[in-house]
């Protein structure tokens, strides 16, 4: 099996981080959401390698098959796992697809490392810039809202991703596009993953401000939202971000909920394609 070997004296651990490379051509890395893995790209990669595209997926540290480690789920330090790989692989002229908690790693890498080996950005669901309500940031969700996350986690993990997965692709309003199976797939994923790591990654998408990383972007970038999503709010995210980034692209899907890689996968695989064409 592919992996990312890392020896992270930050964290007094090492730590493997589980890939999969497949297909010929420009390179595209698709980075997941909370609380799933790579494995939530099932109907993107065939699509781009038909297409003549070389699609990279990888697992979030604590996440899929990748290791456990207790800490270092802040963004910095998953940047730095972008990063790593990214090297590992000798890749340039990259497309980072982000979904997303994986916006965030998009804004922190440009932050870090900066564009040069990066030829388009596309957010997808995405958190960044700021989900946080805050004065400067009053289309925000208040804090309460990740405090509730973090409580349902500690106190009924199993429980509160069950009910988060159906709100997920908002699915009475979607069981003729998803079935129960895809519901019960996805939260097995989740329920495989690290519990430290899913609990401290909500305080990095809940509360990290990448505002100033998104003034740094300076490629092409596309920002997909659907906007019926009842889990990442759209104005300050998706719009918001789509306002500081210079010459980017908004596609705002009609009745898709946050989930929309697998419910509206033909409207997101078609937008996919035109821009990074």
């Amino acid at each position: 099996m592919p992996y990312l070997e890392k020896t992270t004296a930050q964290h007094d651990a090492d730590v493997s981080i589980y890939f999969e490379d497949q297909g010929e051509g420009q390179p595209i890395i698709l980075i997941h959401g909370w609380p799933l893995s790579g494995a939530m790209w099932e109907y993107q990669v065939p699509t781009l390698i038909e297409n003549g595209y070389r699609v990279i997926t990888y697992d979030r540290r604590g996440f899929g098959k990748s290791s456990r480690p207790w800490n270092g789920y802040d963004y910095h330090t998953m940047a730095e796992d972008l990063n790593d790989l990214i090297e590992q692989l000798e890749i340039e002229d990259v497309i980072l697809v982000g979904f997303s908690m994986g916006g965030g790693e998009l804004a922190q890498y440009v932050d870090t490392f900066g564009t040069s080996k990066i030829d388009k950005l596309v957010f997808m669901s995405s958190i960044a810039p700021y989900l946080l309500k805050t004065d400067d940031n009053p289309s925000g969700a208040p804090d309460d809202v990740f405090k509730g996350m973090e409580n349902g986690i500690k106190n009924d993990r199993a429980g509160f991703l069950k009910g988060f997965g159906s709100g997920f692709v908002n699915y009475e309003e979607n069981k003729e596009r998803i079935s129960q199976a895809q519901l019960d797939y996805n939260f097995q994923i989740a329920l495989d993953a690290s519990p430290k790591g899913t609990l401290d990654c909500i305080n990095a998408f809940g509360r990290t401000d990448l505002r100033d990383a998104l003034k740094k972007i300076d490629v092409p970038t596309l920002f997909i939202h659907g906007d019926t999503d009842n889990i990442v709010p759209i104005e300050p995210s998706s719009k918001q971000g789509h306002s500081i980034v210079k010459d980017s692209k908004l596609e705002i899907i009609k009745d898709a909920p946050h989930g929309l890689y697998v419910t509206h996968k033909d409207e997101v695989n078609k937008i996919l394609l035109n821009f990074i064409k």
